[in-house]
């Protein structure tokens, strides 16, 4: 999906599916949410031949669709347009859609053709980019984690587990990997499932995982690392649109409920050169040399990257919770407490697994993150210290513990603005300052009852 989609891809498509009526050309956000727009049938060879007039301030709105003016962008400048051209391969059917509907992802450029600068899936190509160009072909894989919830909230505004299809009753199930968990939600998985491979998702597999409701879907492995955030962003798509119509909803919340395990975004990272070698496989369970300093870039680059991972205050409360997500970087041989795991494997599966994103982090910006470390790491030789061992979840030091010591580190740090730029970092900063001060106003409802008074 990395070229710009050509005229003669949309013929072919509409012959094949003669009662498609409207087509959704889509792009996510700085927060990871799905903005575009809808184009009728006999209006859409326009976006292919002349491309989608797109504000590319929409880019930098925060999770409630308001917009702080970062940078003057939005406001200042008039909210100017920008073109969104449709990505090469991604024109799919919507089976959940009501109405024949297909979907095209949309890159945004600037009017003179320049990738728009906050742009998240044109920053993770400029990243990836960089790690080809060294001659490296990183294999890429993402594991999401979500909740399956009921559609009403408790009194309070709380989420609560859902009902479960068939027996008409509240989950309670703690069984992690329960195939009687999977069989209660089999007409959603099977949904999911049938709509991902419509789509051209790779979803392999679906497990039950720590709590009642809580499910993971994993992708297969993919060798270019934009289409592999396409594809984390498409199933979180799927999964959330899919969810009610079996009476549920879905959530990638970091932590909806403060008494259960919170949900990640993981992913696995193996590096193969040009000829297939695997960089980070030397026979050792542990991993070649290269492998190290990939993690000791990744250790390096993780304080300035948190706000990134974990890009709201719900976000810390998973980290520091012992929801399998240490406080502090760690990396270990086969253990899911550290930050880093090195999963069981050798030879070409010889891969690393990046386990401290939320499952709400934005994919493309988590992957450019992680992306740049494995570079510094490598191109400097960063050695991260020997592998721990144990239960690690309880650490803290060396990450960010609050949301704002977060963007104080992101400001601080200069390593990844030499990857994502330091104009993108100080339109992130803005746009995600504004958003924290503004939840950070709203008296809660236990403020309420602890402080109120009588």
């Amino acid at each position: 999906m990395a070229a710009t989609g050509e005229r003669s891809e949309l013929d072919r498509f509409l012959e094949q599916h003669p009662d498609i009526d409207v087509v959704d050309a889509i792009y996510s956000d700085l927060c990871n949410l799905w903005r575009g727009k809808r184009i009728n049938r006999a209006d859409a060879a326009k976006i292919y031949d002349q491309g989608l007039p797109v504000a590319g301030a929409m880019f930098l709105l925060d999770v409630t669709g308001d917009t702080s003016d970062p940078g003057g962008r939005g406001l200042s400048d008039g909210d100017p347009d920008d073109l969104g051209r449709p990505v090469a391969g991604s024109l799919v059917p919507v089976p959940w859609a009501t109405r024949p509907t297909a979907q095209v992802l949309i890159d945004v450029f600037h009017l003179d053709g320049r990738p728009y600068d906050a742009s998240p899936r044109q920053l993770l190509a400029k990243v990836a980019q960089r790690i080809r160009d060294r001659g490296w072909r990183p294999q890429i894989a993402a594991e999401l984690e979500f909740y399956l919830i009921d559609p009403k909230r408790s009194a309070d505004g709380a989420p609560q587990q859902p009902i479960l299809p068939g027996s008409g009753e509240r989950a309670s199930s703690r069984q992690v990997y329960s195939m009687a968990d999977l069989d209660d939600y089999g007409p959603f998985i099977e949904e999911v499932t049938r709509a991902c491979a419509a789509q051209n998702i790779p979803a392999n597999v679906a497990s039950s995982e720590y709590a009642p409701g809580q499910m993971e879907i994993n992708l297969r492995h993919g060798g270019d690392p934009v289409v592999a955030a396409d594809h984390a962003v498409l199933l979180q798509r799927v999964v959330m649109a899919l969810a009610p119509k079996h009476g549920m909803r879905a959530t990638f919340m970091a932590k909806p409920f403060p008494d259960e395990e919170g949900s990640g975004l993981h992913y696995h990272v193996s590096l193969p050169d040009m000829d297939g070698n695997n960089l980070f496989d030397d026979g050792s369970q542990l991993g070649s040399e290269t492998m190290r300093h990939a993690i000791g870039g990744m250790k390096v680059l993780a304080p300035e990257s948190a706000a990134i991972f974990l890009p709201n205050i719900n976000a810390y409360r998973r980290v520091f919770a012992g929801s399998y997500s240490a406080g502090s970087f760690s990396w270990g041989d086969n253990n899911r407490t550290t930050s880093i795991r090195l999963p069981v494997g050798d030879g070409k599966a010889k891969r690393l697994e990046h386990r401290i994103a939320g499952a709400d982090a934005n994919p493309y910006l988590t992957l450019a993150a992680i992306l740049a470390g494995l570079e510094h790491g490598i191109v400097n030789r960063i050695d991260p210290g020997p592998p721990q061992e144990g239960d690690r979840q309880q650490e803290t030091g060396d990450m960010p513990s609050t949301w704002r010591d977060a963007l104080t580190a992101m400001e601080d740090g200069d390593r990844l603005a030499d990857y994502l730029g330091r104009d993108y970092i100080d339109l992130y900063l803005a746009t995600k300052r504004a958003e924290m001060e503004r939840f950070l106003a709203i008296p809660s409802a236990l403020e309420y009852s602890w402080y109120l008074g009588g």
